[in-house]
C-alpha cells in the first residue's frame, strides 16, 4: 500500500481516466475513422502512467527533507521504502514506460513522437532536481506536462503515415470534424493546463515553510503569501473567463449548460472566495482539495459529447 502511494494511484487512474476520455469520448464523438486501435491505445495509456509514476517518485527523492517538514505522515522514502529500492522503481517504470512509447511511435512510423516521451521524463528528472523549487518556471513545467497529456493523444491519432495515409489526406477527408474536435481538445488542454498551474501555486503556498528552511525559491517566497495568493486569483478569475466564452457556444445545449455552470464555474467562483479569504495552511489545503475536484468534473464534462 505505501509503494501505491508513494506513486499517487489516485492521481494515476484520474490521468488515465482523462486518457480514456479523450479517446472514447470526445474523439470517437467526432471522428469515425481513428487511427489508434483498443490495444495501441491501451499501450499508450499505460506508457503515460509508468511514466507518470516514475516521476512522482523522482519527485519525492529530490523531496525527502521538505516533506518530512511539510506532511511528515505522507514520507514514504526511508521509512517504509528504501531510497535504494525507490531509485530502482524509478528506473524501471520509467525505462517500461519509454520502451512502451517508442514501439507506439515506430509502429505509427512517425518515429518523431518519440521526443514526446524523451521529452516527458527529462523533464519530469529537471522539474524535481533543479526547476521544482523556482518560482513559476516549475509551475508550467508540471502545467505542460497535463496540457502535453491530453494533446498527445490527439496527435497519435491523428497522424498515421501508414497504407497511403497521411496527415494532410487525412484532415482534407474529414475537414469539419477535425476542425472541431480540435478546438474542443485544445480547450480542455488549456482547462487542465491552468487549473494545474493554479493548484500547483496553491500546493507552493500551503507548504512555504518547509521549502523556506530548505532555502527553495518558490513563488510565495520570492513574492510573499500574499502575493502569490493573488497570482492565484488573477489565474482563477483568467479560468473563469475563459469558462464564460466556452458556454457561449453551448447556450442551445441545457445538459452541457447546466453541468458547466453547477459542477465547474459555481465551484470555481466558491474556490476565488475561499482563496480571497485564506490565511493559514489548512485554508490553501482545503483549496488544493477543490481544486482537483474542479478538475475532475471538468475532465468528465468530456462525458457529455459521447451522450450527446
Amino acid at each position: 500500500m505505501a509503494f501505491l502511494k508513494l506513486i499517487r494511484y489516485k492521481n494515476l487512474l484520474m490521468v488515465l481516466l482523462t486518457m480514456i476520455f479523450t479517446k472514447y469520448a470526445l474523439i470517437h464523438s467526432f471522428l469515425k475513422e481513428t487511427y489508434l486501435s483498443h490495444l495501441e491505445f491501451s499501450l499508450l495509456a499505460l506508457s503515460v502512467v509508468l511514466i507518470t509514476a516514475g516521476g512522482y517518485i523522482i519527485n519525492d527523492i529530490y523531496d525527502i527533507e521538505t516533506d518530512k517538514i511539510n506532511k511528515p505522515n505522507k514520507v514514504f522514502i526511508n521509512v517504509t521504502i528504501s531510497k535504494k529500492n525507490a531509485w530502482k522503481s524509478y528506473y524501471l517504470l520509467t525505462f517500461f514506460g519509454l520502451i512502451l512509447g517508442l514501439y507506439i511511435s515506430k509502429n505509427h512510423n512517425f518515429p518523431i513522437n518519440s521526443f514526446i516521451f524523451i521529452f516527458t521524463i527529462i523533464g519530469l528528472f529537471f522539474y524535481s532536481k533543479f526547476f521544482k523549487k523556482l518560482p513559476i518556471i516549475g509551475n508550467l513545467m508540471v502545467s505542460s506536462f497535463i496540457w502535453l497529456m491530453i494533446l498527445q493523444i490527439s496527435i497519435f491519432e491523428y497522424i498515421k503515415v501508414d497504407n497511403g495515409h497521411d496527415f494532410v489526406s487525412y484532415i482534407n477527408l474529414h475537414k469539419n470534424n477535425s476542425f472541431r474536435l480540435s478546438t474542443v481538445i485544445y480547450t480542455f488542454a488549456f482547462f487542465a493546463f491552468q487549473t494545474t498551474f493554479i493548484r500547483e501555486i496553491i500546493k507552493d503556498i500551503e507548504d512555504i515553510n518547509g521549502d523556506l528552511k530548505l532555502n527553495a525559491k518558490t513563488l510565495p517566497i520570492v513574492i510573499g503569501r500574499k502575493r502569490a495568493s493573488k497570482v492565484a486569483f488573477f489565474s482563477s478569475g483568467l479560468l473563469l473567463i475563459f469558462l464564460l466564452i466556452v458556454l457561449q457556444f453551448f447556450q442551445s445545449d441545457m445538459l452541457f449548460l447546466s453541468y458547466g455552470i453547477v459542477l465547474v464555474l459555481l465551484p470555481l467562483l466558491y474556490f476565488m472566495y475561499l482563496l480571497w479569504t485564506a490565511e493559514n495552511k489548512k485554508d490553501f489545503s482545503k483549496l488544493s482539495s477543490l481544486m482537483k475536484v474542479i478538475m475532475l468534473f471538468g475532465i468528465l464534462s468530456m462525458l457529455l459529447f459521447a451522450i450527446n
